[in-house]
């Protein structure tokens, strides 16, 4: 991008979501790191008690306590926490009702479980109350997180999800109640939050974002980029490609091929390649066509490569390599 410009500017909560199985774990801790290049401090936020985000940096499991789990290029901080509805409605009777031991007493008599399990809703007011608090925490004036990632729940439930504040406002008239759901849902629609979709260049996950994209839009959500993952790069040039699509590679000189690489050249080995050779042609194809209805989504969209050796620290610092070179942070 030209003169370090980045697309999503100004924005401080990035919420990340998509598919089951397309990656958005993944893709929001290299978010993450690519926001914390030159000394930025960022929170990395997971909601779906599935410790995802450790097993992705590779430490032990997270708790409800803000912890360090990478360093980003130009002295950045991630820093990393699992938000559980439990903690949070403690912390939220502490702040808002300065109950102190008796907040332990209704946990010990199973209240807190009954209102986290029970109250409709609760629970994702609960949790998306404690994101806003790390977004609009400061320290001396200055915000001590420069941004929040949030790993948020799949697409077919993140608009309820993230609309669920916007409910509570019809249901509760007065009080801090009333009055923490009108500034969550302040901070959700407006120009400091986006919300990003990964997929895959499959029909259903990109039906699904698509689908996801229209839905956020229609509830006042701002939509973000979208994050195409494991994109694949083409191994053969394109006439070759197009022969191998037909099945019409010819087979003599693959096996010239291998015999001059010093590789068996069976005529088993050649029909082997031959077939993967059809099958990636036929994968790139649906790819070619799934890209075009990415594209019509009429958003930012950005590529994160499958790597070869799978996700670990090393290809996560490259996924984010990836995404700031794009422009997305």
């Amino acid at each position: 991008m030209p003169n370090g410009e980045r697309d999503w500017d100004g924005v401080r909560l990035h919420v990340v979501t998509g598919k089951g199985g397309t990656g958005k774990t993944t893709t929001a801790a290299a978010l993450a790191l690519a926001l914390a290049r030159g000394g930025k401090r960022v929170l990395l936020v997971e909601v779906e008690n599935r410790q995802g985000i450790a097993q992705v940096f590779d430490v032990p499991p997270l708790s409800y306590a803000e912890t360090k789990v990478a360093s980003a290029a130009g002295g950045g901080t991630v820093m990393a926490m699992a938000v559980e509805a439990k903690a949070a409605l403690l912390e939220y009777l502490q702040l808002f009702y300065k109950l102190g031991r008796a907040a332990g007493v209704l946990e010990k008599f199973g209240a807190i479980d009954f209102a986290t399990t029970i109250a409709p809703g609760i629970r994702d007011v609960l949790l998306t109350g404690k994101v806003y608090e790390a977004v609009r925490r400061r320290d001396n004036g200055r915000p001590v997180y420069d941004a929040v990632v949030l790993d948020a729940p799949p697409t077919g439930r993140i608009v309820r999800f993230l609309n669920v504040n916007a409910e509570v406002v019809g249901l509760a008239k007065i009080g801090p109640i009333r009055n923490q759901a009108d500034s969550i849902t302040t901070l959700l629609r407006s120009p400091q939050t986006v919300v990003h979709l990964v997929t895959l260049l499959e029909e259903m996950p990109v039906q699904e974002t698509a689908d996801g994209a229209r839905h956020l839009a229609a509830a006042d959500l701002p939509v973000g980029g979208v994050v195409v993952n494991l994109v694949r790069e083409a191994v053969l040039p394109v006439r070759r490609l197009a022969a191998a699509g037909k099945f019409s590679l010819d087979a003599d000189e693959v096996a010239a091929g291998l015999a001059e690489a010093g590789l068996p050249a069976s005529a088993a080995v050649v029909d082997g390649l031959l077939v993967e050779a059809r099958d990636h042609a036929a994968r790139l194809a649906l790819e070619k066509r799934e890209r075009a209805e990415v594209d019509d989504i009429g958003r930012p969209v950005y590529e994160l490569p499958a790597l070869a050796s799978g996700v670990d620290l090393g290809g996560l610092y490259l996924l984010a390599d990836r995404l700031t070179e794009q422009g997305m942070a």
